[in-house]
């Protein structure tokens, strides 16, 4: 017997043909230049490592969350995508868009072309499935199930390859289809046809035992790249589909995705990596950390020319982060402590001291690179000890004790624990406890390893956590300050800070389709957050830097804008491998030859 709920959910992905509206504008983008080049050759495998293996091949549910996901959903095609120097919209599931009068809804033509690695057709029944995948409480994964019932009304189908997409509120058409087409929130298609055999009792669609039973099952793809071989524990192989794949007959994927195979690696310590890749075992190895590439690429592959270096600037949108304060701790509900906190902080003094100048100070704690939407006269609070001290004496921390850190009247020291997830990031937070000492307030070291770390901070038992968030094209809000985040478990509301007037502002942001209106929210959001003192802003890193050996081949300007890594087989980069030279390099190698070294750095899109 059916449940109303699942007869509510038919209707609203119904699957029977509906009439177009007259006059829809349809929107196309086939003018903006490649950013490929015409010199890139195919073949080879890529080899790179992870320092675990993953729990699950599942892009979604429990574990998904891991350093594969963005091969397997975060990587792969989407309706469209931002041209990663214009910024305008190309095609990539679709061919053409055109926006509904309701400031609702999307209207797609999609590629009739796109195949999944299996062969089969990607039609307009994969996005009707799309809702009634990621709805079903089989996938257990709540983000999901909310998103695609709350902020995804319905998915119409038209024909085959035409659809429509409505969301539950009006946006601007930008921000609809920024919405939809993000890299995690997986408006994508789901193969029908792979799910076609399942087990539902509980009448909601889906396996009632997804979760285990597609735990290591190989879900087929729209990718260029689809795992071909899992050796448990040990690796995982991703292979091209072949010269065929439906995507290259659109000229944005030309020239790219050129290598055969992508083999990751477990090697569970990331100096052991290292290593293999002197050793030629690996082909790439990034070193962003400065000591990786100040100090630790000064070897002989490095002098004698067979690893070259490489260093790219970027502008990609940079997230929420810093020192963040939970607000329900003691002491830290008092905005003179969090005054005093964040001129005590000296993140200026980390970045010159112990990142050695390489990475930049965040304006605000809400991150950077969002255009119009920032707060354009934000400037990260320089560290200022007497000026932290008159917070503290205002708080009534007056006294130093004997070891130098304030007390109160009742006693109490000005000290919290920094909790943080690396050990690498150690040398930076005991920068930070050394120089807050100035102002009498100590830090303590809470390292708590790995994604424990997270968690950690999830169930809000931090006082204070050294963390970055990730970032999109328009800032997030909701997730970190909303009320109906704060003071719960698994939120990112990190600081448990909220207020009626920034709720009030925060929904009017969240439903606001009109572009200069929402901008000037987000810059108000950003003022009352800076006013709150709740979160020090951090650094950050808009570039990539990687060590590579010499077969390992790109064009004289390989980044874009966009470009994250220079290496990722998904990404904007244009790399590949050149096989002759990589047996001529091995060779020269093993007699014993050298080259000149080589360092590059692409500095065209560095930010003044």
């Amino acid at each position: 017997m059916l449940r109303t709920g699942f007869i509510a959910l038919l209707i609203s992905a119904s699957a029977h043909a509906e009439s177009l509206p007259e006059n829809l504008n349809w929107n196309t983008n086939w003018e903006d230049p490649i950013f490929a080049s015409p010199d890139a050759k195919r073949g080879g495998t890529l080899r790179n490592s992870m320092v675990s293996f993953p729990q699950t091949l599942r892009s979604v549910g429990p574990d998904a969350n891991s350093g594969i996901r963005y091969y397997l959903m975060d990587g792969t095609p989407k309706l469209a995508q931002r041209h990663p120097n214009t910024g305008n919209w190309i095609p990539q599931l679709a061919n053409e868009w055109a926006f509904g009068d309701d400031q609702k809804t999307v209207y797609f033509k999609l590629n009739p072309t796109a195949k999944w690695s299996d062969g089969e057709a990607v039609t307009a029944e994969d996005y009707l499935f799309m809702l009634t995948y990621y709805r079903s409480k089989d996938i257990v994964d709540p983000w999901y199930n909310d998103f695609f019932r709350n902020s995804i009304a319905k998915v119409t189908k038209f024909d085959d390859f035409t659809i429509a997409i409505e969301m539950a509120e009006p946006k601007s058409n930008d921000e609809l289809m920024s919405l939809l087409n993000m890299p995690s929130n997986g408006v994508q298609p789901r193969p029908k046809h792979f799910f076609s055999k399942i087990k539902d009792e509980n009448g909601d669609g889906m396996d009632d035992n997804y979760v285990r039973k597609y735990n290591f099952k190989v879900e087929p793809t729209t990718s260029p790249y689809y795992i071909d071989s899992v050796k448990k524990g040990k690796s995982i192989t991703f292979k091209h589909v072949g010269a065929d794949w439906w995507g290259y007959e659109n000229k944005y994927y030309q020239h790219r995705f050129n290598v055969d195979k992508f083999r990751i690696k477990v090697i569970r310590d990331n100096d052991i990596a290292r290593k293999h890749f002197e050793k030629g075992k690996l082909d790439t190895f990034g070193v962003i950390l400065p000591h990786l590439w100040h100090e630790k690429s000064n070897t002989e592959p490095f002098t004698n020319g067979f690893i070259h270096k490489f260093w790219g600037f970027n502008q990609t949108p940079q997230g929420a982060g810093g020192l963040w304060m939970n607000t329900a701790m003691p002491m830290l509900d008092d905005i003179n402590v969090r005054k005093g906190v964040t001129y005590a902080t000296d993140f200026d003094g980390m970045i010159k001291n112990v990142l050695r100048g390489d990475y930049s100070r965040k304006p605000h704690a809400m991150g950077f690179g969002h255009g119009a939407y920032d707060l354009a006269s934000a400037t990260a609070p320089v560290f200022d000890p007497q000026r932290a001290a008159n917070y503290f004496d205002q708080a009534g921390f007056d006294k130093i004790g004997p070891d130098g850190i304030r007390v109160n009247a009742a006693g109490e020291r000005l000290s919290f624990k920094i909790t943080y997830g690396y050990t690498f990031w150690t040398p930076r937070i005991a920068y930070l406890k050394e120089q807050a000492k100035q102002a009498g307030l100590e830090f303590e070291l809470n390292l708590v390893d790995g994604s424990a770390a997270f968690k950690y901070i999830l169930e809000k038992k931090h006082q204070l956590a050294f963390l970055n968030m990730g970032g999109g094209d328009i800032p997030a809000y909701k997730e970190y300050f909303h009320s109906s985040n704060a003071n719960k478990p698994q939120t990112n509301n990190h600081t448990n800070y909220s207020t009626v007037e920034l709720d009030k502002k925060i929904e009017a942001f969240k439903s606001e389709f009109d572009v200069e209106k929402k901008q000037q929210l987000s810059r108000d959001i950003q003022k009352d957050i800076s006013d709150a003192f709740v979160i020090v802003p951090g650094y950050m890193v808009p570039y990539t830097r990687d060590a590579y050996w010499r077969w390992v081949k790109f064009p004289t300007n390989p980044m874009t804008k966009k470009t994250a890594a220079l290496f990722n087989i998904l990404g904007t980069s244009n790399f590949w491998i050149d096989t002759d030279l990589k047996k001529q390099t091995l060779e020269a190698y093993k007699q014993g030859k050298s080259f000149e070294p080589v360092t590059i750095i692409d500095d065209r899109y560095k930010l003044q």
